[in-house]
């Protein structure tokens, strides 16, 4: 019987861990490639957005909020609520919606 249970809450430990892991990514990949490209909008820098960093931080923040929404127990008990969800959830959509088009 027990060995029945830990299938399932194995599965789930890894799912998370993915999961959690998953939403430092598109920051990280964002981060640095705003570095390596000049501060001026241009077509590429601009097309570059379009197909490959909105789309990419679209799932950034749908991971963030996935997370944010299962450890919002453990954030509320830290008292931490408000920080958690500005950094997992509002700056990545943030960087999605709301910047202009080719400023990275």
């Amino acid at each position: 019987m027990l060995n029945s249970t830990r299938k399932p809450v194995s599965y789930l430990l890894a799912v998370s861990l993915v999961l959690s892991s998953m939403v430092y990514v598109p920051g990280a990949f964002a981060e640095s490639y705003s570095h390596s490209i000049e501060s001026e909008r241009t077509g590429g820098t601009m097309m570059a957005d379009t197909f490959l960093i909105r789309p990419f931080m679209l799932v950034g923040t749908v991971v963030g909020l996935a997370t944010f929404i299962v450890t919002l127990p453990f954030s509320a008990l830290g008292g931490n609520v408000d920080e958690a969800g500005n950094i997992l959830v509002v700056e990545p959509a943030k960087y999605t919606f709301v910047r202009p088009l080719g400023e990275l």
